[in-house]
């Protein structure tokens, strides 16, 4: 799964000669479906968009807030286009999911997102429509995403891999090995207390 997210002052979509949808302040996303894309793609997709600091928080620093942390606004936009590889010059879609199965699919991806934030500030388009998006981009601010292929652990980040160990050590507690090195550290502690008074009993006696 792909997806092209722009820091927005204000976004709007358009069909024929109706506005559709429209936010101020936040994000627009544009998003690509794949044919091989789980529920576990869209889960990692929702989850990015909704908690990448792209704002400054209240003193004015920089990539310090995610638009919920500002209560700012998401507009949604399916875009079969970005699952596009070219032959030649001219482009190719056949790895974007069908419409008859991306529709449902996108309609859940809103639904989850809606419900992890707040649903009366998450915008949409109109699935399958010839769309005309305005967006005046803040910055220019552009990330792109893609989803890990097959969900695969090796294909994460670096730092998302030390998140992960962090919140398994929190969850299971001190290591058994942690444990044994601890209480190692511990009995050693203890004899060279043992030897160090036997010396020192021993000087004082006559």
């Amino acid at each position: 799964m792909k997806a092209i997210i722009q820091r927005v002052t204000r976004a709007s979509v358009t069909v024929g000669d109706d506005q559709i949808s429209s936010i101020g302040r936040g994000l627009c996303v544009l998003l690509g479906i794949s044919v091989e894309d789980t529920h576990t793609d869209a889960e990692y997709i929702i989850r990015k968009i909704l908690n990448l600091r792209l704002f400054e928080d209240e003193n004015g620093r920089p990539w310090s807030k995610c638009v919920m942390d500002r209560d700012f606004e998401v507009l949604c936009v399916s875009q079969f286009t970005l699952q596009c590889i070219l032959k030649g010059n001219k482009p190719d879609f056949h790895l974007a999911m069908p419409a008859e199965l991306a529709q449902p699919f996108y309609a859940s991806i809103l639904e989850n997102m809606r419900s992890a934030y707040k649903p009366e500030l998450v915008q949409d388009g109109k699935f399958g429509a010839f769309m005309k998006l305005h967006i005046q981009n803040d910055g220019p601010v552009t990330i792109e995403l893609t989803s890990p292929p097959s969900s695969d652990p090796r294909q994460l980040s670096k730092q998302e891999k030390q998140q992960q160990r962090k919140e398994k050590t929190r969850l299971k507690g001190p290591s058994e090995s942690s444990r044994e090195k601890s209480a190692l550290r511990s009995r050693q502690d203890t004899n060279a207390s043992s030897g160090a008074e036997g010396d020192v009993s021993s000087e004082r006696e006559p």
